[in-house]
């Protein structure tokens, strides 16, 4: 067995520990310095939520690394623009360091959008510069004075908070362009969508359900999201908000300045989906075709799904997962999703949930489940072995986790090229996960060939 690290101990439980009754647990720790932890830095928080933008520069102030770490490793498409797709940085050296980059920063600026012509600009602060000092803000006046573009500084110094921090960083940048744009021309049943991405399209997805509503989607923030319907986001009567840690900061924001309020919603698993939509149709109550027509779509897409789920679920049954996220409202849905398909949540975990998240991750999960917070490799390995489960649901950094244990993995992060959000994407993830679990390759597994050994008696060959 293998013990959890010192100061790790209020970060982990084990549901009906306590008596019945959530534990309180420990979150919100800041990242290491000059790690790229399993929480991930400011930085890496404040590009999650920027860089879906199409049709805006990116440019990351600071060495070459933290902008390999953001070249086109999104799964955001684009209708139109593919600016967003490339990585551009200032490549700060060591005489930069000792001189300071801001005259760097400010070439690199002119230069790229008299060559790119984007609709806006944003400059990440990287750690280095929050060491060297260098005035970002003042090179970005300067820049947007001589361009007649919006050149916003995103101060996302990675070692001072967490990744949440880097979200509200982006938040901050965003907000200088809401309320900018003309909403004259906008619909009294309109709707902004926050913390949807368009990973894999999803975000053409969710549109087309709030159309057949009757309902206009004035942007989201920010999956295939321009400039444009950015500045004039503040025209929408209601925000939904789906990736709750990186934009609850905005849509907050939004409220108290433009008076629009917000809902949080999920757009993965049957019950989540048909839930965001009906809780847009009864905001819009003044319109009752707005819910009949919401909920002939949640009919006729459910119709359509639920067979086939049914003939997946009887292969899962009894199946086990463990899940490991950027955000604990990703997490429910997930929890949810794989019940309605036969299967158990053995270990759930997040980057950013906060002590109420991990509250409701207690009260919805099974007796002995284990609730983690910001988790390592090596608890990851540990968890997944002493609960044996057959399933790894998470992103890039615990693939190879699944992988070396012999378990499958389904990708839930920005890198997957499938929609998972919606009705279709339901079908998706029932799919992927079929796929993964049911694999015949992880008989062959040493950790499975030995429990076949154990359980036979027969010797154990080359896998003793």
């Amino acid at each position: 067995m293998i013990e959890l690290l010192p100061g790790r101990e209020k970060q982990v439980v084990h549901t009906g520990d306590a008596g019945g009754k959530p534990a309180e647990m420990a979150c919100g720790k800041n990242s290491v310095a000059g790690s790229v932890s399993q929480r991930a830095c400011v930085f890496c928080g404040s590009r999650v939520v920027l860089y879906p933008i199409a049709d805006a520069l990116h440019i990351v102030h600071g060495p070459v690394g933290c902008a390999a770490y953001t070249w086109d490793i999104r799964g955001a498409l684009s209708s139109g623009p593919q600016l967003h797709r490339n990585s551009f940085t200032t490549d700060l050296q060591e005489m930069d360091v000792i001189y300071g980059g801001e005259k760097k920063l400010e070439a690199a600026l002119l230069e790229l959008i008299a060559h790119h012509s984007p609709k806006a600009a944003f400059v990440y602060s990287t750690c280095i510069v929050g060491l060297i000092g260098d005035d970002v803000s003042a090179v970005c006046k300067r820049v947007e004075a001589k361009t007649g573009i919006p050149v916003l500084g995103v101060h996302s110094e990675g070692f001072k908070g967490t990744k949440k921090d880097g979200y509200k960083a982006a938040c901050d940048a965003l907000y200088n362009l809401i309320g900018t744009g003309d909403i004259s021309n906008i619909s009294p049943h309109s709707i902004n969508i926050l913390g949807e991405f368009n990973l894999a399209g999803e975000t053409w997805i969710l549109r087309d359900y709030y159309k057949r509503m009757g309902i206009e989607v004035v942007s989201c923030l920010t999956g295939d999201s321009r400039i444009e319907d950015i500045r004039r986001a503040h025209g929408a009567k209601l925000n939904l908000v789906q990736c709750s840690g990186s934009m609850t900061g905005l849509a907050k924001m939004m409220e108290r300045d433009h008076g629009i309020p917000f809902k949080r919603v999920s757009y993965f698993g049957i019950e989540d989906m048909s839930t965001a939509l009906y809780e847009a149709a009864k905001f819009f109550k003044d319109d009752p075709t707005i819910m009949y027509r919401a909920q002939k779509l949640v009919r006729e897409e459910v119709a359509a799904i639920y067979p086939e789920l049914q003939r997946f679920k009887q292969k899962l049954i009894g199946k086990k997962a463990a899940i490991y996220v950027g955000g604990s409202f990703k997490a429910f849905s997930l929890m949810r999703a794989l019940r309605l398909i036969g299967m158990e949540t053995a270990i759930v975990g997040s980057q950013t949930g906060d002590k109420e998240d991990y509250k409701t991750l207690q009260e919805m999960a099974d007796p002995g489940t284990i609730i983690v917070d910001d988790a390592n490799p090596l608890e990851l390995a540990k968890f997944c072995l002493e609960k044996d489960v057959d399933l790894f649901i998470g992103g890039v950094k615990e693939r190879p986790i699944a992988y070396k244990l012999g378990i499958g993995f389904c990708d839930h992060n920005h890198e997957r090229k499938e929609p998972l959000a919606g009705y279709i994407g339901m079908v998706n993830f029932a799919k992927e996960v079929y796929a993964s679990v049911a694999s015949p390759v992880w008989q062959f597994a040493p950790r499975r060939v030995k429990r076949a050994a154990l359980l036979s008696q027969t010797p154990l060959g080359d896998f003793s």
